[in-house]
Protein backbone atom coordinates (compact mmCIF):
# COMPACT_ATOMS: atom_id res chain seq x y z
CA UNK A 1 0.00 0.00 0.00
CA UNK A 2 1.76 3.32 -1.11
CA UNK A 3 1.69 6.19 1.27
CA UNK A 4 3.47 9.54 0.53
CA UNK A 5 4.93 11.36 3.44
CA UNK A 6 5.30 15.25 3.39
CA UNK A 7 7.32 17.08 6.11
CA UNK A 8 6.26 20.99 6.25
CA UNK A 9 8.51 23.03 7.81
CA UNK A 10 7.55 26.46 8.59
CA UNK A 11 9.19 29.60 9.38
CA UNK A 12 8.64 30.64 13.13
CA UNK A 13 10.39 33.71 12.91
CA UNK A 14 8.04 35.50 10.78
CA UNK A 15 4.22 34.64 11.82
CA UNK A 16 1.65 36.66 10.78
CA UNK A 17 -0.60 38.62 13.16
CA UNK A 18 -3.30 36.87 12.43
CA UNK A 19 -1.25 33.07 12.52
CA UNK A 20 -4.24 32.10 15.29
CA UNK A 21 -6.85 32.65 12.63
CA UNK A 22 -4.54 30.62 10.05
CA UNK A 23 -4.15 28.15 12.30
CA UNK A 24 -7.89 27.42 12.78
CA UNK A 25 -7.95 27.39 8.94
CA UNK A 26 -5.35 24.97 8.37
CA UNK A 27 -7.27 22.52 10.99
CA UNK A 28 -10.67 22.23 8.84
CA UNK A 29 -8.65 21.74 5.73
CA UNK A 30 -6.24 18.70 7.39
CA UNK A 31 -9.93 17.50 9.05
CA UNK A 32 -12.00 17.66 5.63
CA UNK A 33 -8.99 15.80 4.30
CA UNK A 34 -9.26 12.79 6.90
CA UNK A 35 -13.05 12.58 6.54
CA UNK A 36 -12.22 11.71 2.43
CA UNK A 37 -9.94 9.07 3.45
CA UNK A 38 -6.41 10.94 1.83
CA UNK A 39 -4.86 11.82 5.06
CA UNK A 40 -4.01 8.95 7.26
CA UNK A 41 -1.85 10.55 9.30
CA UNK A 42 -0.60 14.13 10.82
CA UNK A 43 2.24 14.31 13.11
CA UNK A 44 2.89 18.23 15.30
CA UNK A 45 6.31 18.24 15.50
CA UNK A 46 7.39 18.69 18.99
CA UNK A 47 9.70 21.82 18.06
CA UNK A 48 6.38 23.32 16.80
CA UNK A 49 7.86 24.50 13.60
CA UNK A 50 5.68 22.05 11.35
CA UNK A 51 4.34 18.94 10.50
CA UNK A 52 4.40 15.66 8.84
CA UNK A 53 1.46 14.37 7.09
CA UNK A 54 0.89 10.88 5.52
CA UNK A 55 -1.79 10.37 2.77
CA UNK A 56 -3.25 7.71 1.44
CA UNK A 57 -4.32 6.57 -2.05
CA UNK A 58 -2.96 9.71 -4.01
CA UNK A 59 0.13 9.74 -6.35
CA UNK A 60 2.98 12.63 -5.21
CA UNK A 61 1.60 15.40 -8.23
CA UNK A 62 -1.57 15.03 -6.19
CA UNK A 63 -0.19 15.54 -2.33
CA UNK A 64 1.91 18.53 -4.08
CA UNK A 65 -1.55 20.06 -5.10
CA UNK A 66 -3.34 19.28 -1.55
CA UNK A 67 0.07 21.04 0.26
CA UNK A 68 -0.22 24.53 -1.86
CA UNK A 69 -4.32 24.52 -0.73
CA UNK A 70 -2.67 24.75 2.93
CA UNK A 71 -3.18 28.01 4.68
CA UNK A 72 0.20 27.66 6.45
CA UNK A 73 1.77 26.49 2.87
CA UNK A 74 2.13 30.23 2.48
CA UNK A 75 4.58 30.34 5.31
CA UNK A 76 6.69 27.45 4.43
CA UNK A 77 10.34 27.19 5.22
CA UNK A 78 10.50 23.70 3.11
CA UNK A 79 8.65 20.71 1.88
CA UNK A 80 10.04 17.40 1.42
CA UNK A 81 8.21 14.62 -0.36
CA UNK A 82 8.70 11.18 0.26
CA UNK A 83 7.22 8.03 -1.93
CA UNK A 84 6.10 5.26 0.84
CA UNK A 85 5.80 1.56 0.54
CA UNK A 86 3.34 0.28 3.36
CA UNK A 87 4.69 -2.92 4.79
CA UNK A 88 1.93 -3.81 8.07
Amino acid sequence: MNRIQVILTIDTDNLPENFAEILKHEQEVVAEWKQKGILDHLFLRQTRNGAILIFKDIDEEKAKELMETLPLYALKKSVEYFNLIKQF
